[in-house]
This record gives structure tokens, C-alpha cells and sequence, in this order.
């Protein structure tokens, strides 16, 4: 994980969630010259990984309310797009099971 914007991601969603694992991935440079990123200067577009136990009982639209809530200042400064996934430490359990 590399610049600021990844780590001010990560903070907000340490904060508003708790989580038990938290993973940003910068995924700009595939993006440069798509919208969001017409100049490829980056730091827009990013893949989230997170464990939390906030998940529990959420489906996943109000599992993305709640990361979307939680990054709304950096929505407001640049950040265009978001590729998630939000799991449960029980899901989490679950698939790394089913992966190994």
C-alpha cells in the first residue's frame, strides 16, 4: 500500500469498523485515462479488503453504505471508484477454509 490516500483510507475504515483485517490496494495505474483518472496521476481507484464483525447481520449494499459513509471526505477530494470486499471474520473463516 502506497500514498497518502491509501493510508487515510485505511485509517477511516480502522475507525468506523473495527475491522480484523484491512487491505487497500491502489488500482489506478490500470485505470489511467478512464474517468476518475483522465490524467493518470492516480490515487482514485482502489480495492478494499475488509473483515469486520460491523458486517454481521448486513447484507452487502449495507455493507458498502457503510464503507462509502466512512470515505466520504476522500469521495469529495478524488476518490472515484471502489472495488469491495467486505466480509465477516466468520465469512473470512469460511473462505479461506474453502481456498485451502
Amino acid at each position: 500500500m502506497t500514498g497518502q490516500r491509501a493510508a487515510r483510507i485505511r485509517q477511516a475504515l480502522e475507525a468506523a469498523l473495527a475491522p480484523a483485517t484491512v487491505a487497500v490496494v491502489d488500482d489506478s495505474a490500470r485505470h489511467a485515462g478512464h474517468a476518475g483518472n483522465p490524467d493518470g496521476a492516480g490515487e482514485t481507484h482502489y480495492t478494499v479488503h475488509a473483515v469486520s464483525p460491523r458486517f454481521a447481520g448486513q447484507g452487502r449494499v449495507a455493507r458498502q453504505r457503510l464503507v462509502h459513509d466512512a470515505l466520504a471526505a476522500e469521495f469529495a477530494t478524488g476518490l472515484h471508484a471502489l472495488t469491495l470486499k467486505l466480509e465477516t471474520p466468520e465469512e473470512s473463516g469460511a473462505s479461506a477454509g474453502a481456498r485451502g
